[in-house]
């Protein structure tokens, strides 16, 4: 067996944090990459940089100015057929097929601020984002497929200590019971296991997004686990649980994305 790196980060702007990026790649050494909220279209991509920083294999779903998602890899990428879930067509999917695994990088909604859907498209958007999402990993826990890898900003903290305060947050977007039961209902239907909760006990404090608004993010503390990394009942025995590491230290220094890094190992045959 040999060993892959996986990493997600939302990186709020692959052009305006390039340099944190291949500084975080040189010290950490992904074999793939995966970023939400380019913030750029395809020909745009920084493309050089992510080849000088040993990562050549690129898949790019960019969008001008919004969203977009991107894979880099050490290894080929094959694209494989994205899932249908966004209504609207935004770029927030990319599938590829990578080492033996399938791999979705997803960039759901965030949702904006009022969580009712009558009163809110994005939320009515997000929660058919999440139903999408439900059918299509229920549908394809079945049958034989690849062993799936699935991560990205999911902007939805599911459980009660993946915020910094479960009551005060309960009516907040992100943190709404709809939310955070539809997560746990694809979670449950696509047959995943949550790398960090498999990694760290249900009543351990998880973040990985802290809010630009603090004045200091660190002292407030005011967190939210919106980044995640799953793996199917085909690609979780070969998830190094124990690697799983939030790289906390990305959200301070100069220019941050208000997310941060998360890695895990995996064997590969």
């Amino acid at each position: 067996m040999t060993r892959l790196r996986l990493a997600t980060w939302n990186i709020n702007s692959v052009r305006l944090r390039m340099g944190r990026v291949s500084d975080f790649i040189a010290a950490h050494r992904p074999d793939i990459l995966c970023l939400q909220e380019i913030k750029c279209r395809e020909a745009e991509f920084p493309r050089a940089a992510f080849e000088a920083a040993g990562l050549p294999h690129l898949h790019v779903v960019g969008q001008k100015g919004m969203h977009g998602v991107a894979i880099a890899s050490r290894l080929p990428l094959a694209p494989a057929a994205p899932p249908a879930l966004c209504r609207h067509e935004h770029a927030r999917i990319a599938a590829v097929s990578v080492a033996g695994f399938e791999l979705h990088n997803l960039y759901v909604p965030a949702g904006a601020d009022v969580p009712d859907p009558e009163l809110n498209d994005k939320f009515a958007h997000k929660l058919e984002f999440i139903a999408r999402m439900e059918s299509e990993y229920a549908a394809r826990a079945t049958g034989r497929r690849p062993p799936l890898l699935l991560v990205g900003d999911l902007n939805i903290a599911p459980e009660e200590n993946d915020v910094w305060s479960h009551k005060q947050l309960l009516n907040v977007v992100s943190h709404t019971p709809v939310e955070t039961d539809g997560l746990k209902r694809i979670i449950a239907r696509g047959r995943f296991t949550d790398i960090a909760r498999a990694a760290h006990p249900a009543d351990q404090k998880l973040y990985t997004w802290w809010s630009y608004r603090a004045a200091d993010w660190a002292a407030s503390n005011r967190g939210r686990r919106l980044d995640h990394i799953w793996a199917d009942h085909r690609a979780a025995p070969r998830a190094i649980i124990d690697s799983y590491t939030i790289h906390t230290q990305e959200r301070g220094g100069e220019k941050p994305s208000d997310h941060v890094p998360v890695t895990v190992d995996l064997d590969v045959a």
